[in-house]
């Protein structure tokens, strides 16, 4: 069974960084593409960032590039996202997936 299990968000002001981590289980990590999308209230799901079984093929939602770095650890079967520069709109529940599975989410809230 595939589980997911997102971590690392938090209150921060704006211009500050936060850095977010994805840990699965139950699948062969290293062979699946991997995404994070995030969801604000009363908007709908917006993707973030992908990035490949290999660490390549990164892309990024125009929103957060040059801001948001996405990284994986194969060994660790852990993704990462770290925000920098972060703004209030960038506040939201942060979901990472995994062929369309999503784990629980971690909030980020972004203050002014």
């Amino acid at each position: 069974q595939v589980k997911l299990v997102e971590s690392g968000g938090g209150l921060v002001q704006a211009g500050g960084s936060l850095r977010l981590s994805c840990a699965a289980s139950g699948m062969p990590f290293s062979m699946y593409t991997m995404g994070w999308f995030r969801q604000a209230p009363g908007k709908e799901r917006e993707f973030v960032a992908t990035l490949g079984w290999s660490g390549g093929n990164l892309d990024y939602a125009d929103s957060v590039k040059g801001r948001f770095t996405v990284s994986r650890d194969n060994a660790k079967s852990t993704m990462y996202l770290q925000m920098n520069s972060l703004k209030p709109e960038d506040t939201a529940v942060y979901y990472c997936d995994a062929a369309g599975q999503r784990g629980q989410g971690t909030q980020v809230t972004v203050s002014s």
